[in-house]
């Protein structure tokens, strides 16, 4: 005798039922489909954004970079000695172009004393103990645009030394934000007598482009005329005169144009209340109806 034992199986009762299966399964399939396209999708404008921001981000980093970088340093400096000044006495005046401002890399101080070094070895870097600033002062000017960065310098330093007088000349030096030092103006040769202060001197100058909106530090070094030998310097870490300085150049600092706005106080004004008057008045009557 032959024994069938039932299996389990999945079966239709008829082509009507099988027809809905697999109708329901193909429904399915579809909602998978769309729902991994939606997905799809979405990643796709997600990373279309992601690349775009980045794609901005480089752009106006590069441009910084180049604003930076690339821009020509200009300006004007008018120089003397304070008792000249006072005295009413015109003083030298240079027009100057520097190479693109530098903002990353070591803070070094004589930078020009270094070139001094290499062209002639008997030439030292470090400042001489005969020589020393006692002071030097800054004030600053010129805001245009009144947002508390200004764009012209007037610096007053007071060198000494143990001689009974020295030929000198100075070279000043700005930073950005604890940046390298770049030179800004160079004085002519000028003679400093002993401790006294009536041989100040005063170096006036007016950042015309290259030098951004920020926080500087200015740096004062000292040469003798003989030999160009390292004398003395002065900076931020010295006097807080020099240190913090809210500049930027004269083409950043332009003032806005005010907004003229034009009022019409004619016979027009009247005619546009009592317009306004009569179109209350109608919805109000239409309101009442």
């Amino acid at each position: 005798m032959i024994a069938f034992h039932a299996v389990d199986a999945y079966e239709f009762s008829n082509d009507s039922e099988r027809q809905a299966f697999n109708g329901n399964q193909d429904e399915q399939t579809r909602e998978r489909h769309m729902i991994t396209y939606a997905l799809t999708v979405s990643r796709s404008q997600m990373s279309a954004w992601i690349f775009l921001l980045a794609g901005l981000l480089i752009i106006s980093t590069t441009a910084l970079g180049n604003e930076i970088d690339g821009e020509q340093r200009l300006s004007v400096t008018t120089q003397n000695t304070r008792v000249q000044r006072d005295d009413g006495i015109p003083g030298e005046i240079s027009q100057d172009e520097f190479s693109p401002l530098l903002v990353s890399g070591k803070r070094v101080k004589s930078e020009r004393g270094s070139l001094r070094s290499k062209l002639n070895m008997q030439t030292s870097q470090s400042p001489n103990i005969d020589f020393w600033f006692y002071s030097a002062d800054v004030v600053l000017f010129n805001d245009h645009d009144r947002d508390g960065f200004y764009h012209g310098i007037d610096l007053l330093f007071d060198a000494d030394t143990y001689f009974a007088f020295a030929e000198v000349y100075a070279v000043v030096y700005l930073s950005l934000d604890g940046g390298p030092w770049n030179e800004y103006a160079a004085t002519e040769n000028f003679t400093i007598f002993g401790t006294t202060s009536d041989d100040e001197y005063v170096i006036v100058t007016e950042l015309l482009a290259g030098y951004v909106t920020g926080s500087y530090d200015i740096l004062i070094e000292l040469f003798d005329v003989y030999d160009d030998s390292y004398l003395a310097y002065i900076g931020p870490d010295d006097t807080s005169e020099l240190a913090f300085l809210p500049l930027e150049d004269a083409d950043r600092d332009v003032a806005a144009v005010p907004e003229v706005i034009v009022v019409n106080r004619g016979g027009g004004g009247a005619l546009g209340w009592l317009f306004i008057l009569a179109l209350g008045l109608t919805a109000l009557r239409r309101f009442r109806v």
